[in-house]
């Protein structure tokens, strides 16, 4: 008996030892995460005095945007509001096309590029270290920022926006596919690799058939994510409804200024319900066929 109540008191102890590590570790990484947020205000010149005195502008701004609209009258109301609708909606369809053929391309270079950076498909470390680096310096870089070149290249136009979505989406699916391929089991492979598959036929058998809805729905959430991109990057004259609005921004037409962020709004919420739509099909098919393999197997 007094064994055992001896036992139950070590474990007691070193319970409450273990417990107070880990609070001392929480309170030390508390401390460190408050420090860190102390000196990130510091240096961004957070003030509490310019958010309160600015909270009242920021009303008033969004005041004069919001539409003149009544129950009496709201037809007429609506179409005062919206009355440059065609051209908006030209140039939105201007924006939902450079968001997918940038998504396009850039799935496309992010696909090819994303083998030899995986680390267990036989190219070698230097390989997959230089084409990351690559892929690295593509996703580093905003949008904005590849705009802004590409504008001055090339003159304004969609032309800007689709190649810099199209730089910075290479890069980010990129990785995203490399870090997929290197899920695959090296076991699913032994069969292709035991038959004499060369690397490109371990590949297109052996690993694309399993990432593919993978890559599907990681595409489909980039295009929701490049919808909102390509309206932002015709701030600098890249093309689309960004152009258009950043133009009634600098002139102060403030009713039309809610107009286009509304047509945006409703734009992506549609866009954003289609690819999850998608998203969920192809992940539900995914996971329906795993079973199905499983018992035939």
């Amino acid at each position: 008996m007094t064994a055992a109540s001896g036992t139950v008191a070590r474990i007691e102890a070193l319970r409450s030892a273990e417990m107070r590590r880990k609070r001392g570790w929480t309170l030390l990484f508390g401390a460190i995460l408050a420090l860190l947020v102390a000196l990130s205000a510091y240096q961004g010149e957070v003030s509490w005095s310019k958010l309160v005195n600015g909270l009242p502008r920021l009303g008033t701004y969004i005041g004069r945007i919001l539409p003149d609209l009544s129950l009496r009258s709201l037809g007429p109301d609506l179409a005062d509001w919206m009355w440059n609708l065609p051209t908006w909606l030209s140039l939105l369809f201007d924006t939902l096309l450079i968001a997918f053929v940038s998504t396009v391309m850039g799935a496309v270079i992010g696909f090819f590029l994303s083998f030899p950076a995986t680390r267990n498909l036989g190219f070698g470390p230097v390989t997959a270290q230089v084409v990351r680096r690559f892929l690295e310096l593509l996703r580093t870089v905003p949008e904005l920022v590849f705009a802004l070149f590409f504008v001055f290249a090339f003159g304004l136009g969609p032309m800007a926006g689709v190649l810099a979505i199209t730089l910075h989406t290479a890069g980010v699916l990129g990785k995203m596919f490399a870090e997929i391929n290197e899920t695959v089991s090296d076991r699913s492979l032994e069969g292709i690799v035991a038959a004499g598959a060369t690397r490109d036929q371990v590949i297109r058998l052996g690993v694309v058939p399993q990432v593919a809805p993978a890559f599907i729905s990681y595409v489909l959430l980039r295009f929701e994510i490049n919808v909102r991109a390509a309206s932002v990057i015709g701030f600098v004259g890249a093309g689309g409804i960004g152009q258009e609005l950043m133009f009634v921004i600098n002139q102060f037409i403030y009713h039309d200024i809610s107009a286009i962020l509304a047509l945006l709004i409703l734009t992506v919420a549609l866009v954003d319900i289609v690819s999850e739509a998608i998203r969920h099909r192809i992940i539900s098919s995914e996971v329906a066929h795993v079973p199905a393999a499983a018992s035939q197997a």
